[in-house]
């Protein structure tokens, strides 16, 4: 089996650097800032979303967004390890997992080039492919990404042989969009009363509940 896993919210508490990258490129363009605690009900949909959402409401035009983002980049780049850090639990997770000879992907809608230098700072030789938002790709919950993972030469499941993992509404629609299997976790950025009220069956509420959902065969 391939499991593919979004990477803000589930492998990684990355709110921290996002907000203080978000809140540079706010004060550098001349923009209001915000506490960090209001960060995680911004996330989702990539980092224009989130700069878009960012910006007072009579300032979101696509020009403003594109402005931001230059600043957002440049900063993000060069500090988004600084206060990012896996979940409790991720590590033995991930371990047992490739021990059970499970393939492991990251499926992000965070820029390609930000999503593979922390993946691979965190994970080093774990992540079997990693794909985030590239040009010319739709973002989840399009499921263009999920295709191109089990495309990928370096996949070696059939579709039939996937399950993915996310802690958000997003990740939701993208797995129904792709039509595989969907497992919640709720120690992410959306609570899980909201994951409940979507209608999502399967939710872990730590790393470890997510190899007993598997042993259920989600």
């Amino acid at each position: 089996m391939i499991i593919i896993f979004d990477l803000d919210g589930t492998l990684l508490n990355t709110i921290d650097d996002l907000g203080y990258a978000c809140n540079f490129a706010l004060g550098q363009s001349g923009y209001p800032t915000h506490p960090i605690a209001d960060y995680p009900k911004m996330v989702g949909n990539g980092i224009n979303n989130l700069i878009r959402r960012a910006l007072p409401v009579t300032e979101r035009t696509e020009e403003n967004v594109q402005y931001v983002r230059i600043h957002f980049v440049s900063y993000y780049n060069r500090h988004n390890c600084d206060y990012t850090r896996p979940y409790d639990g991720i590590r033995a997770l991930l371990a047992t997992l490739k021990a059970e000879g499970h393939q492991l992907a990251v499926a992000s809608n965070k820029y390609q080039v930000a999503t593979e230098k922390i993946v691979t700072h965190f994970f080093p030789d774990t992540f079997d492919v990693i794909l985030g938002e590239r040009d010319g790709v739709n973002r989840k919950p399009d499921p263009r990404i999920v295709f191109d993972i089990v495309e990928s030469e370096k996949s070696k499941v059939e579709s039939s042989q996937v399950l993915y993992i996310g802690d958000s509404l997003v990740d939701m629609q993208t797995a129904q969009n792709a039509g595989v299997p969907f497992i919640a976790c709720s120690w992410g950025f959306v609570p899980r009363n909201e994951l409940v009220a979507a209608g999502v069956t399967h939710i872990a509420d730590t790393p470890g509940q997510i190899i007993e959902l598997l042993k259920e065969r989600v």
